[in-house]
């Protein structure tokens, strides 16, 4: 009981004494507080929109991918970005009422400037150090990221793969099927392999233009937590690759989604394709199968093949001119008897509910198969009866194109490869140069172009550079509308390079190679840094405001060591909101890190620029830009014989 009481007393003396502010104060301090903040908090979110700019302008397949992100983002900033100026400051005039404590009483923000000053003050004292550490960093932060290699989206981990091997353009039906059968059972046999499902040929649609010598085979793959240790992915492909190694069968690897998108993006079917075009089939086979020898063996390139363009087999049926007239009959005799056995005659048409079905009859299957057969077939004459086809005909099996591709009204060829274990610019880039010396070689009126994921990569990393300088530009001048000011515009601009080591770093140690997710995540970061330093640079121009009303601005009555202490003060008494402008950012993105869902692939790369970025930048902008605004003010007190303050108004 007594412990109670004592308990009780020890709280009585420590509890801090409230201030009760009258309410014309109390709204003036409102207004001068919102007045002070809101210009540069609506900047700086105006600041965070433009820097999405060249996301609006990526264009394909990234394009609408990420054009919903920026629009949420820019929508939410812009209606954020009203109401900092028209809601926020009433809300603060109903809420923030009755009995304030002084800001030195709340413990948490004690502690941080215990620990904050200290830090600030040796940076100050040793600036020379404290810039020279920092521009280091920034250096070394850029053969890092010239090191990282370069792909045009995460490879997204869709949970299934999708197995696409190329057979003989003159495989047979029933061959087709064996093979798929045996595949299937091949790919079953593997423990982290649930359901295997394979298709041979075209679907019953005209959208789809398959031939019956290619093969697709969903493989649907059990959870990780099944699978063997230390198996990833790329194991599982590179262990069914070497099962599945069928003379005549060339395997290729993708997964089910990415394959569609390729398709109808580009048109190619893995993940990079060198198209071959010119005017004639056979030279352009030729070739392809020269680059195709040129490639074997690059480091990261996988399932490397020639799209056969010939090796079709079909029947040619000639009629023989002389011999028909011998017997009384014409070409139309001959097609109509070729075309009702072996193409089929539609005897009538059936009706089943709004769908209506031809009914052809034709020879079966055994008889079409066999060559014999076919010249064995009975035409009928009106003066010697039935006699067989190869009187009157030519009947032989040759070999043609088994699928003409044409783009841009020219004949192309393909030459398709995966890349795996290796990064897609890299490889590519490896690849144009062992094909350079073959290109010059080529005959007149063909040539070669890439086409695939590089072709998308090329377009994405052209967009942003052209877009780039002009969003910085733009930044730029919204800064100079925050602090009407050139020099804290250009200071305040210095902040993004120093973000972009902590994002340089960290995509550098992770593992992740550059890409367009990547870029985006360090665009979200040029806006998130701005608007820190904005942040910091306010509250240091109102220790300034607070210096001249007090000592007068003039180098006469302000020295060095009083400028000093009221750009500490102006640092270390408001770091509590700058804390929790990095801090909202951050407890918003780590979670990311640790998703492991269908997705988290192409997020991870996006938050971690962000992750890295938003340390680095406040690390920065807490303990450089206090001295550098220092070094600045300095400077123009001793030049000018006065500071440059900026005033706080709308």
């Amino acid at each position: 009981m007594k412990f109670i009481i004592k308990l009780k007393e020890f709280f009585k003396k420590k509890k801090p004494s409230y201030r009760v502010i009258p309410e014309d104060i109390r709204m003036k301090l409102v207004e001068s507080s919102c007045i002070q903040v809101s210009r540069g908090v609506f900047f700086s979110t105006v600041i965070i929109i433009v820097s999405f700019m060249p996301v609006f302008l990526l264009t394909g397949q990234e394009g609408k991918l990420f054009h919903p992100l920026a629009y949420t983002k820019t929508f939410i900033l812009a209606v954020d970005a009203i109401l900092v100026v028209t809601l926020a400051p009433v809300l603060i005039s109903f809420f923030m009422k009755g009995k304030f404590l002084p800001e030195n009483v709340n413990p948490v923000n004690r502690v941080l400037e215990r620990i904050y000053e200290p830090m600030i003050r040796a940076c100050i004292k040793r600036r020379k150090i404290t810039i020279g550490i920092n521009i280091i960093a920034l250096l070394i932060s850029i053969p890092l990221v010239m090191s990282l290699g370069r792909e045009f989206m995460p490879p997204l981990d869709e949970g299934t793969l999708l197995f696409m091997p190329v057979m003989m353009p003159d495989v047979s039906n029933s061959e087709a099927k064996r093979l798929l059968q045996v595949q299937d059972k091949i790919i079953a046999s593997v423990p982290e392999v649930t359901h295997v499902m394979g298709k041979a040929g075209r679907a019953y649609t005209a959208t789809d233009n398959s031939p019956i010598s290619m093969i697709e085979t969903i493989i649907m793959l059990k959870p990780r937590d099944q699978w063997r240790k230390g198996f990833t992915k790329d194991s599982i492909i590179n262990e069914l690759n070497k099962k599945l190694q069928i003379p005549g069968v060339i395997n290729g690897w993708t997964q089910p989604i990415i394959n569609r998108i390729n398709m109808l993006s580009t048109g190619i079917r893995t993940d990079v394709g060198i198209k071959v075009f010119g005017q004639n089939l056979d030279t352009i086979y030729s070739f392809s199968q020269k680059v195709e020898k040129a490639l074997e063996g690059t480091p990261g390139i996988k399932d490397l093949y020639v799209e056969p363009i010939t090796g079709g087999k079909y029947i040619d049926i000639i009629v023989k001119r002389q011999e028909i007239g011998r017997y009384g009959l014409s070409i139309d005799d001959v097609n109509a008897v070729v075309e009702s056995a072996l193409g089929g005659m539609q005897l009538t048409t059936t009706i089943e509910g709004r769908q209506r079905f031809s009914v052809n009859a034709r020879f079966a299957q055994n008889f079409r198969d066999n060559i014999q057969s076919l010249k064995r077939l009975q035409v009928q004459t009106m003066s010697y009866g039935p006699i067989p086809l190869e009187a009157v005909a030519n009947v032989k099996i040759s070999e043609g194109p088994p699928m003409i591709n044409s783009e841009n009204a020219m004949l192309r060829g393909t030459v398709l490869f995966n890349v795996r274990e290796r990064d897609l610019a890299s490889t590519v880039e490896e690849a144009q140069k062992k094909l350079n010396s073959m290109i010059s070689k080529m005959p007149k009126g063909y040539y070669l172009t890439w086409s695939g994921n590089y072709e998308n990569l090329i377009r994405g990393e052209k967009t942003l550079k052209i877009i780039m300088p002009v969003v910085i530009v733009v930044i730029f001048m919204f800064m100079y509308f925050a602090f009407n000011s050139m020099r804290e515009s250009f200071l305040s601009l210095i902040t993004i390079p120093f973000a972009l080591i902590g994002g340089a770093y960290i995509v550098y140690f992770w593992g992740v190679n550059i890409s367009i997710a990547v870029a985006v995540g360090f665009i979200a970061l040029f806006g998130l840094a701005v608007e820190t330093n904005i942040v910091m640079v306010i509250y240091l121009n109102d220790a300034m405001l607070q210096l001249v009303a007090k000592k007068g601005n003039s180098s006469d009555t302000i020295t060095r060591d009083e400028l000093k202490e009221y750009v500490i003060a102006g640092a270390a008494k408001r770091l509590r909101p700058k804390l929790m402008t990095v801090s909202v950012s951050l407890f918003g993105l780590v979670p990311i890190l640790w998703s492991t869902g269908v997705g988290s692939d192409v997020m991870i790369p996006i938050v971690l620029p962000m992750i890295g970025g938003v340390l680095t930048s406040s690390t920065f902008i807490l303990l450089v830009t206090p001295l550098i605004f220092l070094m600045n003010k300095e400077h123009e007190l001793k030049k000018h014989g006065k500071i440059e303050v900026m005033e706080t108004h709308h």
